[in-house]
């Protein structure tokens, strides 16, 4: 006959198990989904309309929305920085190139696509759980919040494309590049007047 200790056991045990088991089967299908941008930025995107109309239809929650707005201004920030910044960490190790004749070094972002894309979900997650408890809906003027918001952004972005200009970096690719070579010179002919 167990004690009341062997049942706490047996049910942490069984806790543990669940959680494992759980942990492994999401980050299964963390890893069958990283191949899938377009699939997991569509998801993404309908996460968020759903939080959005709930916001919308519950009339409440903007302080809520107002946080997950920073919270999402700082991970664009990361995306778009190279790891390495210049300003930083003064030209020394792995830098951007910035003159012509420097070493291509390729764009290295601070916080990669993935992790940009799974911190965005979750905490829209997160947000709209929070929409399900009272404590969190502050009143406030949610029009001021939102200028508010606009003009960080923008500012943000300022120095941020500011930063991209001075150190001569995009953070976007379009592809891989097509080089013509030698035979799309010699094939040319000069434009006739």
């Amino acid at each position: 006959m167990e004690g009341p200790s062997g049942d706490g056991s047996s049910a942490s045990i069984a806790l543990e198990k669940w959680k494992s088991d759980f942990t492994r089967k999401f980050q299964y299908y963390l890893d069958r989904s990283t191949p899938h941008p377009l699939g997991r930025w569509l998801g993404t995107l309908g996460v968020a309309s759903i939080y959005l109309l709930r916001v919308y239809l519950i009339q409440g929650f903007y302080i809520v929305t107002y946080g997950l707005g920073i919270y999402l201004l700082n991970l664009l920030i990361g995306f778009l920085s190279p790891i390495a910044d210049p300003e930083i960490e003064g030209l020394d190790g792995a830098s951007l190139p910035t003159k012509g004749s420097d070493e291509f070094k390729p764009f290295i972002r601070r916080l990669p696509e993935f992790k940009f894309w799974f911190s965005i979900t979750k905490a829209i997650c997160i947000a709209f759980a929070m929409t399900f408890f009272s404590v969190f809906d502050v009143p406030v003027f949610w029009p001021i919040l939102l200028c508010y918001w606009i003009v960080l952004f923008f500012l943000t972005m300022k120095r941020q494309i500011m930063h991209m200009i001075k150190y001569k970096y995009i953070p976007f690719s379009m592809g891989k590049q097509k080089y013509t070579g030698k035979k799309a010179t010699a094939n040319s002919s000069p434009p006739k007047y």
